[in-house]
Formats: structure tokens, sequence, C-alpha cells
């Protein structure tokens, strides 16, 4: 008898039910949640261009003029800092034939097209339009970029193309609570590394929130100082999960403690988050390291690792060693992720593979396919 089949194409009835079943009993999404592409073109309509993801760092656009140019699936968009001091999230696409008005990043006073010289300014909105005189009812006022839905959470800058999502901060309360004690709206961008890579988006998430792999994967790094089985992940409320990873009284990370007011413990633990789908943050007492995700297809993922530090951190003595530490350190683990995701890939491809038992240390890979199932129809 052949397996029911289910909504999602490539997934049957019985492994999305493997799926749902508790933690305890629990299995891994199949493998063609991962590489099959009709998959993924249903997330990019149901989860990716609905969701909260994170443009920007305000400290990023500091001054009028600002902005930050980018791709929200297969959107492209600018963060702008306007003129008046407010910051707003805007389609780049001329209104006139659809060229690309502003494809690098810098800082304007006007966005003028470089197909026809239609000009627009840092609130989006259009100021002139040569040679449209005899265009019957045409009036520049009336014409603006298409704004996007947008929220600033900590200093971090989200949109939306959803215009009917529901609000984020009120539905990461909680999540909010437990990073609290970074003071991450104190933070700025202090260096950026970035990444291609061969995957599926899901495997560098699930990677990044579970700390079971410290024991293989980062034998000699993570596991010493922060040890897989002290990790810990709380029930969520709402789209999003914690691992918090205590840290070995007495060991080094090399990180110096930036971040006023953190206990003891505090100061030697290593915090992962993601607000669903992809929004990651590991937050630790010297700053944060805010992982950027950017889904090409199926099989490939764009990533920018952009390490964080309290602003004032910045102008002390030291502080280009420490952001040097920082960024070797991070580079050394990443490298050590990458090779497992290889590993990870090379096995999802393969025939025979099926779907795999969830340990209890990876709650959060649990959590996020809930998630997952309940957005895609699951």
């Amino acid at each position: 008898m052949p397996p029911a089949t289910s909504a999602l194409p490539g997934l049957t009835a019985d492994e999305i039910a493997r799926a749902r079943l508790p933690l305890e009993q629990a299995w891994t999404l199949p493998p063609s949640a991962y590489v099959s592409p009709d998959i993924y073109e249903l997330e990019v309509e149901r989860i990716l261009r609905r969701a909260w993801i994170p443009l920007a760092r305000l400290d990023q656009v500091p001054e009028p003029g600002d902005y930050l140019s980018l791709d929200l699936m297969g959107q492209p968009v600018m963060v702008v800092r306007g003129a008046d001091g407010e910051v707003r999230v805007l389609s780049r696409i001329c209104l006139h034939r659809a060229a690309d008005l502003a494809p690098e990043s810098g800082r304007r006073k006007l966005f003028t097209c470089p197909y026809h010289n239609w000009a627009y300014d840092t609130a989006g909105r259009l100021v002139r339009a040569p040679l449209m005189e005899g265009a019957a009812g045409f009036e520049a006022q009336d014409c603006a970029l298409p704004r996007l839905r947008s929220e600033v959470w900590e200093g971090f800058v989200l949109a939306n193309l959803d215009p009917e999502a529901a609000a984020l901060t009120p539905q990461i309360e909680t999540y909010a609570r437990h990073l609290e004690p970074y003071r991450l709206g104190d933070m700025v961008v202090a260096r950026t590394l970035e990444y291609e890579s061969g995957w599926n988006w899901k495997v560098l998430v699930e990677n990044f929130m579970e700390a079971y792999h410290h024991i293989g994967v980062h034998s000699q790094t993570f596991e010493p100082i922060h040890p897989a089985a002290r990790s810990e992940i709380p029930d969520n409320d709402g789209p999003w999960s914690i691992l918090h990873m205590p840290g070995v009284e007495g060991a080094e990370d090399g990180g110096p403690a930036l971040i006023e007011g953190l206990t003891d413990a505090q100061k030697q633990a290593l915090v992962a988050a993601v607000v669903f789908p992809h929004f990651m943050i590991a937050a630790f007492a010297s700053g944060a390291a805010w992982y950027q995700v950017f889904p090409l297809g199926h099989d490939r993922v764009k990533l920018k690792i952009h390490l964080l530090v309290p602003k004032g951190a910045l102008a002390s003595p030291g502080a280009e060693e420490i952001v040097e530490g920082l960024a070797a350190m991070t580079a050394l683990v990443h490298a050590e992720d990458i090779r497992a995701n290889d590993l990870v890939w090379g096995g999802l491809t393969a025939p025979l593979t099926r779907q795999g038992r969830l340990s209890p240390l990876e709650r959060s890979i649990w959590q996020m396919n809930q998630d997952w199932l309940n957005r895609m129809g699951g």
C-alpha cells in the first residue's frame, strides 16, 4: 500500500506525523524538506515572504541619507535614514521603467535613476521626472516608492513583505527577556564576515541552534568550554527558540567581558537565539554575533556574520585587538561548522536517506520544525 500523501509535495503524511510527535519520540523533517526545489518555492511563498526578516542595524545607517541596499526574497530594497531622521525600508525599483535605483549602499540626498533621471528623496517621494510634459494626469507629487512594513527591535531593522503579518515585537516578549542582560540595543557592528555555501538554509539554522554537535564538530573549541550535556532549551511561547550553553567555571574562551552588569554565570555562558525562520543571534560576554541569512535557492545560502560590540568599547584601548580576536574565533568555529554542514548536505541528497530521531538536546530543532510545519500547512 503506498504511503499516504500530504499537502506538501514530496512529504508523506507519515513523515509529517513523525516530526509532529512530542520531542522524546520525534523525528527530523524528511530529506525532501531540504532538497526539494518545489518545497523551497513553497517556503518562499508561505514563510520567507511573510516573515519578519532582519535587514540592518540602526548604526549601519547613522546619518541622514545613509542607505543600505539588499535583496529581500527577490525584492530589491534599501534601508534609508531620511532627512527627517526616520529609518524606512523602501523598494529601490524606479516607478517609471523598473530600473534599479541604487544597487550599491552609500549616502545620498536624492536617488536618481540612471536610466531616465527620475529622482526620489530619502522618504521615497518622486521629486523630479524630466520631460514628462504632455503625459495626461501625471503628477510627480502623487508618486512614491513603495514602503515596506518595518519594525526596530534592539537596534535591528526588520521588514516584512506581507502587509497583513502580525507585528513582531508582541510575539517575542519572553524571548526579549532572555536576551535583555546583553543590551543588544547598545551594540554596533564592528566587523562582518561573509560566506556562501551549498546547502539549504535550514541546515545552517539547525546547526546553529543545537549544542549536541559540540562533542564531535567542536571537540577542541566549544566542548571544553560549553559542554553539550549542560545545554538548556526552554519551552517557547512564540516564533522563537533559545539555546543556553553554560560555561565551565574557570574555562577561558579568549573574550573579555565588555558588557556591563553581567553575572559571573552570564559572563561564562554562550546564548544562541533564533526568531523563526532565520533571525539568529549569539550573545556572550564580549558582545554578540548576528548571523544574517540570505536563502538563494533550495541548495544555496549566503551568510553575513556581523560581530557586534558595545558602542563604548570601540573607543577603549585595545578595541581593535578585541575585535580581531572575536573575528578569528568566529571564523575558526564557522569553518568547523561548514565542514559539518557539507557532510549533512551530502547525506540529505543521498537516495537512501530517511528521517532520523532527534536527541532531547535538539529541542530547538523540534521547535523550529513545529513552526515550519504550521506555516507550510503540514
